[in-house]
């Protein structure tokens, strides 16, 4: 009866949800996968699944004129911002990498950040 848990707890994290922010490492010490009633105490974080900017409005090609669209996958720094992070499908984040690379040349859009 007492190793019986309710279906709150049966419930597991997705995975590689389970580890919080910046540790590295699993394992139950570290509150990893199957941490068990005492491992942490902090609340499970669902992430949400990334849909693909350009799938979702139908935008077949990414122009590399429309520099106020691509301006938003590059980084502050300049540097332009990874498919995991952005939520871009493949064929389409080739597409904008290119569209960013021809607008460098040109100087719509900026090599580097400025200081």
């Amino acid at each position: 009866m007492a190793d019986e848990k309710k279906p709150e707890e049966r419930r597991r994290a997705p995975f590689g949800a389970a580890r919080s922010g910046g540790e590295k490492g699993g394992g139950a010490a570290a509150g990893g996968p199957g941490g068990g009633p005492g491992a942490g105490g902090k609340k499970q974080y669902f992430r949400r699944k990334k849909v693909c900017k350009f799938c979702v409005e139908k935008i077949d090609n990414i122009n590399y004129k429309e520099v106020r669209l691509i301006s938003s996958f590059v980084g502050e720094r300049g540097r332009i911002i990874p498919r995991r992070i952005s939520g871009v499908c493949t064929p389409h984040q080739r597409q904008l990498s290119d569209a960013i690379k021809k607008a460098r040349n040109i100087a719509l859009l900026p090599f580097a950040a400025e200081l």
